[in-house]
């Protein structure tokens, strides 16, 4: 068996925030790279909502210690008062980080490991003979494709089923998940969320300080979208979309907040197309309430997905809304009562979702309504965290 050393208090980084006495640990673990994603925004916002409990919720980042990218997710950490635990991670052989979660386990006195990933999940198992505490995981999709997603797939197919509880985002998740040999008794569906109190309608678009700094024209319609520069994302196909719309006739203008490797090739496509006055890759947003609130309109083209919070977010802040038909999208969108769908990665059906609603002035302001009622009663964050607390405790009870 693997011997690990025994943490030394002289080895405990002076940065990590002090725990009170007297409440069960939570400890929320994931590899993050650059700026993170929408699984951070879950995360990071959990601590604050179990406060007035019995759990004491922190993040422990794995992350390269050179990617500039993690300085921003320290500040959003504080700015949702997340205690925020660095772990510098350089590689699958980087020993150091074993011994880094280890300290951390004994330290806290972990009592529940809550892994977010593929690598998150081989750790609590390797570190559980060591340290005695209940394993949760929340399986958020494996949506990004390189050359080594198989080997993801293969160590969560080998971790999962030795998982306390499990959480999954969406419906085919849990299938998924369900067909690894976990019982129905140790999975859950419960679906993203968000603070629908944060995120809300602050002015028309037509006065978004964003649309004057951007010195968009007047009556130009704006469209948006939100991620991850990268294939599974599709904004490739979204960017032929708007270079359509604008053949039509339409006059818009589409902004993509976002980084990553996809960048060169997504600026070379509009060039190529001539619609460098039209499109705006804006790299990393900071405000996202104040993206949302600029755009008459927000498109989802991706591949894949798990149920993505950046709807969610979109919703919330009264904008319509179309998406492809991706993962545990259609249950959150009810085609024609709040949003409008079109099958994955059929270009000319996203591009005749979005001329209907830039056409049909009543269908916007039916998703607008709809949509802010839709995050209200089934996507609140605060009945999302109960859910969660719940877990914790039955999973700590047995």
């Amino acid at each position: 068996m693997t011997t690990l050393a025994q943490p030394n208090p002289t080895d405990l980084p002076d940065a990590w925030p002090v725990a009170p006495g007297g409440r069960d640990v939570v400890l929320h673990t994931r590899v993050v790279t650059e700026t993170g994603g929408g699984p951070d925004k879950t995360i990071l916002m959990s601590a604050s909502h179990l406060a007035h409990t019995n759990y004491w919720l922190a993040a422990a980042y794995m992350h390269d210690p050179d990617d500039a990218g993690f300085d921003t997710i320290r500040q959003r950490a504080q700015a949702v008062d997340c205690p925020l635990l660095s772990v510098p991670d350089r590689g699958p052989l980087d020993r150091s980080v074993l011994r880094s979660m280890l300290n951390m386990c004994k330290h806290y006195g972990v009592r529940i490991w809550h892994g977010h990933d593929y690598k998150s999940n081989l750790l609590g198992i390797m570190l559980r003979p060591f340290h005695s505490m209940k394993l949760i995981t929340t399986v958020h999709g494996w949506v990004k494709q390189t050359r080594r997603t198989p080997l993801y797939y293969a160590a969560d197919r080998w971790s999962l089923p030795y998982y306390h509880h499990i959480i999954c985002v969406s419906p085919d998740l849990v299938e998924r998940v369900s067909k690894l040999g976990v019982p129905d008794d140790r999975l859950s569906l419960i679906d993203n969320a968000i603070d629908e109190k944060m995120f809300r309608r602050m002015h028309p678009p037509e006065r978004s300080p964003l649309r004057e700094q951007y010195k968009t024209p007047a009556g130009r319609r704006v469209i948006g979208a939100m991620g991850r520069l990268s294939a599974e994302k599709a904004f490739n196909t979204l960017i032929r979309a708007a270079h359509t719309l604008v053949n039509r006739g339409h006059d818009i203008e589409l902004w993509i907040a976002g980084e990553g490797e996809a960048r060169d090739d997504l600026e070379k496509l509009i060039a190529n197309l001539k619609m460098r006055n039209r499109v705006r890759l804006l790299g990393f947003c900071g405000d996202n309430i104040g993206f949302y609130n600029a755009l008459d309109m927000y498109v989802l083209s991706s591949l894949r997905e798990g149920l993505p919070n950046v709807l969610l977010e979109a919703m919330a802040c009264e904008v319509p809304i179309v998406s492809t038909r991706v993962a545990g999208v259609p249950r959150l969108i009810n085609e024609g009562d709040n949003g409008l769908l079109c099958d994955v990665g059929d270009t000319d059906g996203l591009t005749d979702a979005m001329h209907q609603l830039l056409s049909v002035t009543e269908l916007c302001h039916r998703f607008i309504d709809a949509g802010r009622i839709t995050v209200e009663n089934r996507f609140s964050f605060t009945h999302r965290m109960e859910k969660v607390r719940r877990i914790y405790d039955d999973v700590l009870r047995a």
